[in-house]
């Protein structure tokens, strides 16, 4: 019996359409795809690939009278077209098509979301599914680490002699073996940056309401964990933004000091983190070492934003196509003596940028446009701003439509969010178009 239970309550977790077999595959693919996006990219991939194509299918199915009510949703496909035709100046071909068929869900899901109506509780699944995902991820690259942490140790111990230099020796390898809790070592699957947005993300959704249980309260305090651990920088300063924003809104005084009691003490914790002390020295020692031997992330970033604002004054019209910017772009690190930069081969760490640098003023219109509807849209509440906070200050530190993770991701949920109804409101569309409250 116990068991019968436990499947019946793993199925409800899923979407059903008496109806539709099409929408049901097509939702749960989803869902399956948010569960695996922490976990790395080439688990998910098969099933966004099964939910575009049901999509697709479900498009051509659709027998009424198309009326396009969420014109918004059509920028994303735009900036898809803008991609596209910077191939025309593109020398690099290969690598302007591989993005470009990487960016193939920036045109289908949109238009997609045109056509499938969604509700609230049907969206809220795949925050759920990515939770699940998350916490999945956390204990795995918990043992991944403990894993590695035992191997070094090991290692060193059958090397080492029984002595107070040998056991000091041992101490420091501990203490350097502790480093892979740490940052991208702790987040071997998918990048740090990534797995942050996902989380900060989660939270908001996740603490619209409040814990009415432990299991809550430990969740959220695993995904604060997490986060501590993962010492995005970024991360960290979106939050402390979002905090101050949603402090700033409490009404209710005694709870408006708790919250900022609250607030410090996880200042005080967050900044605890080596990560964070290593930032603000690398940082406030950037103009002793500019232009040569850059040996830090921070330092790196900088001076990529700065190559990057210099290639765009020498063509900011078209940009120099999404097949050559990075190579002009590492050239230009070359050009400039930013050592590191050119090693690593990085991109503009900058999505704005990144965008100008692909397709000139227009691409970065369009993308500017696409945040410019998103904040009109929502600014409903304090949960959809810090939702369009976290989306649009994330783009200032990564080149997200780059990469799978983020382009995937984005292609997704913000569609979802620029549909008039918002899926952060208290009203359900349903998919037979009828309402009612949440």
């Amino acid at each position: 019996m116990r068991l019968i239970k436990r499947i019946s309550l793993l199925s409800e977790l899923f979407y059903k359409h008496q109806d539709n077999w099409i929408l049901t595959i097509f939702w749960n693919s989803l869902y399956t795809a948010f569960f695996l996006l922490p976990l790395g990219i080439n688990l998910p991939t098969p099933f966004f690939i099964v939910s575009i194509l049901l999509g697709l299918i479900h498009i051509f199915r659709f027998k009424k009278k198309f009326k396009i009510d969420d014109k918004a949703l059509l920028l994303f496909p735009l900036y898809f077209v803008i991609m596209v035709c910077s191939l025309l100046y593109t020398e690099n071909l290969s690598a302007g098509i591989a993005l470009v068929q990487r960016s193939l869900s920036l045109l289908f899901f949109p238009i997609i979301f045109l056509f499938v109506k969604e509700d609230a509780s049907t969206v809220k699944k795949l925050f759920e599914f990515l939770l699940y995902g998350l916490i999945l991820s956390f204990f795995l690259n918990f043992v991944l680490a403990c894993y590695t942490v035992v191997g070094i140790i090991n290692t060193e111990m059958s090397s080492l002699e029984m002595s107070a230099e040998g056991m000091s020796l041992l101490m420091y390898t501990l203490s350097d073996g502790l480093t892979n809790f740490l940052g991208a070592e702790f987040s071997s699957l998918v990048n740090p940056n990534y797995v942050s947005l996902y989380i900060l993300l989660v939270l908001s959704y996740y603490l619209k309401n409040q814990l009415q249980s432990r299991l809550q309260a430990f969740i959220v305090f695993i995904l604060f964990l997490y986060l501590f651990l993962l010492a995005s920088i970024a991360a960290y300063l979106i939050l402390f933004i979002v905090s101050i924003m949603l402090i700033s809104k409490i009404t209710n005084k005694s709870q408006k000091y708790t919250m900022v009691l609250m607030f410090f003490l996880g200042c005080i914790v967050f900044l605890q983190n080596p990560r964070v002390f290593d930032f603000y020295t690398n940082v406030t020692s950037i103009d002793r070492t500019l232009e040569i031997d850059n040996t830090s992330i921070e330092r790196s970033r900088l001076l990529t934003w700065d190559a990057s604002i210099k290639l765009i004054a020498k063509a900011p019209i078209f940009g120099y196509g999404i097949g050559d910017t990075n190579t002009v772009l590492v050239e230009k690190y070359k050009d400039l003596n930013y050592v590191l930069n050119y090693q690593n081969q990085y991109n503009a760490h900058n999505q704005f940028l990144q965008t100008f640098l692909q397709t000139g003023i227009i691409g970065f219109a369009v993308l500017l446009n696409v945040f410019i509807v998103l904040a009109f849209r929502m600014n409903r509440s304090r949960n959809e701003i810090a939702v369009f906070v976290i989306l649009f200050i994330s783009l200032f530190f990564e080149s997200m439509l780059v990469r799978f993770n983020g382009i995937v991701f984005f292609s997704i949920v913000i569609p979802l969010l620029l549909k008039k109804r918002s899926i952060l409101s208290s009203r359900i569309i349903r998919n037979d178009a009828a309402t009612k409250e949440f």
